[in-house]
């Protein structure tokens, strides 16, 4: 389950560097507006997630700063990683 963890948040991750890299080098045509709606979708989900999450569990489970942020980029695997730890 770690080993898969691991791979998701490498392809999550590799996600987020083309939606960065678009920002600073965009992509011909169409494919840069879809690319920005993208991030933007991303963002907002990841961090609507990092709320609730927050919300329901911040007061009951101590986190580094580190598995806050990590919410906001991985999602729901950075959930998944942080109940496996705290949870079980």
């Amino acid at each position: 389950m770690k080993a898969l963890l691991l791979l998701a948040k490498a392809a999550i991750g590799f996600v987020w560097f083309i939606l960065i890299l678009n920002i600073f080098m965009p992509f011909p045509g169409k494919a840069a507006i879809a690319l920005y709606i993208m991030a933007a979708f991303l963002l907002m989900m990841h961090g609507l997630q990092m709320l609730i999450f927050l919300g329901a569990f911040g007061d009951k489970i101590k986190m580094s700063n580190w598995e806050k942020w990590s919410i906001l980029i991985f999602g729901i695997f950075s959930l998944l990683d942080i109940r496996r730890k705290y949870m079980s």
